[in-house]
């Protein structure tokens, strides 16, 4: 699998021939000020919560793309006001089949809302099995016990989680819930974008090796294999 991470908690995943985009914020993301977003083409797009920070050009990138949207009930009956009729709704519950492989929606520990206030559902984490592999998008979300669950569920290969603490869990609380998850591969997002979540990279590193643990840490617009 290939993973193109774009700033902040915006990433793509190329997983058994369909690309899937993540929480998709351009404008306002200061680490993607000069993405050519017309060039991204994705297949899906799934949504993790309803905050600006993660769904700024969602409904632009969906009605461009004709990608199918997947995320909360809420977020789809937002996506369909906003014009957007390709979009599955899901919640915490068992797996949805689709083309490339069965996702679950999972907790995530945090607040949804729109811009305008409005109520978004719950938020959402994802858990993806697939014949390339399986991973866990966490969406925002602080440590939470039910990530003990997702080994019930999935091997995973790798797992995105946010690290940039205030919001979020911070590197201490992301590598106690790799150990929750049993993935030993973490790709760290929703840090650095604003003095707020601002961390040590280079000690966050140092702190999941000596875990016994890797955190990547790609750069905006880098693609790596997973």
């Amino acid at each position: 699998m290939q993973l193109t991470y774009y700033g902040h908690a915006t990433l793509s995943i190329r997983v058994n021939g369909k690309t899937i985009l993540f929480d998709p914020f351009f404008t306002g993301n200061p680490f993607a000020k000069d993405l050519d977003i017309d060039k991204i083409k994705p297949d899906y797009i799934f949504i993790t919560h309803g905050h600006g920070d993660h769904t700024a050009d969602l409904v632009n990138v969906a009605k461009k793309t004709g990608a199918r949207c997947v995320g909360a009930a809420e977020v789809v009956s937002w996506l369909k006001k906003n014009g957007v009729e390709n979009a599955h709704p899901m919640n915490h519950g068992g797996p949805v089949l689709f083309d490339f492989g069965k996702v679950r929606g999972v907790n995530a520990v945090h607040s949804s809302s729109f811009a305008d206030g409005s109520y978004a559902g719950n938020p959402l984490g994802f858990v993806f099995t697939t014949p390339e592999g399986d991973f866990y998008i966490a969406g925002d979300t602080a440590l939470t016990m039910d990530m003990q669950l997702i080994p019930l569920w999935a091997q995973l290969k790798f797992a995105v989680m946010p690290i940039g603490g205030n919001y979020t869990m911070d590197p201490t609380d992301a590598i106690h819930a790799a150990d929750f998850v049993k993935c030993n591969k973490v790709v760290g997002v929703h840090y650095n974008t604003w003095p707020i979540i601002a961390i040590d990279t280079e000690k966050a590193q140092a702190d999941f090796a000596a875990a016994g643990k890797q955190l990547l840490l790609p750069e905006p617009g880098e693609t790596i294999v997973v």
